[in-house]
């Protein structure tokens, strides 16, 4: 078979490291970073196209690679980049498949506040933020992080990012100060969030509901242990899923392949 794996997630790189255990498989992965890159090719992956693609390119590269089924493994908040995916299938009448991590377990707490998008989401924490001596602690990633330190402030703003020039250079051009940046990779434990909470003075934090892969229930259950109010911003819908393959285990892609 030959596949193509929309991938820069853990998700993805499971994906790939599954496929590619068949060495008959063809597995095209792309990635919107050369960091990303270099994930997927260590994963197993034959061939990256490090850059996004747009719905023509898509369509280009299916039918120039005769691909047979499109794994769709980007972030569940990489709306667009999966509704470009479903139509370039559409048109080319090869195979869709999402492979989406399953939604993040929320304890009932009122310092949870559900927010719709990224602007909403910066508004209400500089509203929780404002008369403490604290920061807020950004857990959702780099590339909308602009849009929280424009209405919080950047010195007000403690960011935790992947430790690559990509993910720094970006903060570092929102205006926060290098001593408030978080350069880590993975998933950590409840009690490690607790601790860098405590350490950088967080009064509030603000992450995505990625999922269990993503760490957000640790983030969240830190935050609420040590009474941090948590701005929570929820996935967002995307309609065509609805008539199409959704997976969210290796086992269950192992079945529906």
């Amino acid at each position: 078979m030959r596949y193509i794996v929309m991938s820069g997630t853990s998700d993805a790189t499971k994906v790939i490291e599954f496929l590619s255990q068949d060495a008959n498989n063809y597995i095209l992965a792309t990635t919107v970073t050369d960091y990303g890159a270099k994930i997927a090719e260590s994963a197993g992956a034959t061939e990256v196209i490090p850059k996004a693609l747009k719905e023509e390119d898509f369509i280009n590269v299916i039918k120039e690679k005769n691909i047979d089924t499109l794994v769709d493994a980007t972030h569940p908040f990489a709306a667009v980049a999966t509704e470009t995916a479903i139509e370039s299938c559409e048109k080319t009448g090869i195979n869709y498949i999402r492979y989406e991590r399953a939604s993040t377990v929320l304890p009932e707490s009122e310092l949870i506040y559900n927010v719709d998008s990224f602007e909403e989401g910066a508004i209400k924490s500089k509203e929780l933020i404002e008369g403490t001596d604290g920061k807020l602690m950004h857990l959702a990633g780099v590339l909308n992080l602009g849009k929280i330190t424009e209405v919080v402030g950047p010195e007000n703003v403690v960011p935790r990012v992947l430790p690559n020039n990509f993910s720094i250079s970006k903060t570092l051009e929102t205006g926060v100060p290098a001593a408030n940046i978080v350069a880590m990779q993975g998933t950590y434990s409840k009690e490690f969030n607790m601790a860098m909470m405590k350490e950088y003075k967080i009064a509030v934090i603000i992450t995505k509901e990625s999922g269990e892969s993503g760490g957000a229930e640790n983030k969240i259950n830190a935050a609420l242990e040590l009474d941090i109010p948590v701005v929570l911003i929820t996935r967002p819908k995307v309609e065509k899923l609805d008539n199409h393959v959704m997976v969210r285990s290796i086992e269950e892609l192992e079945k529906v392949l």
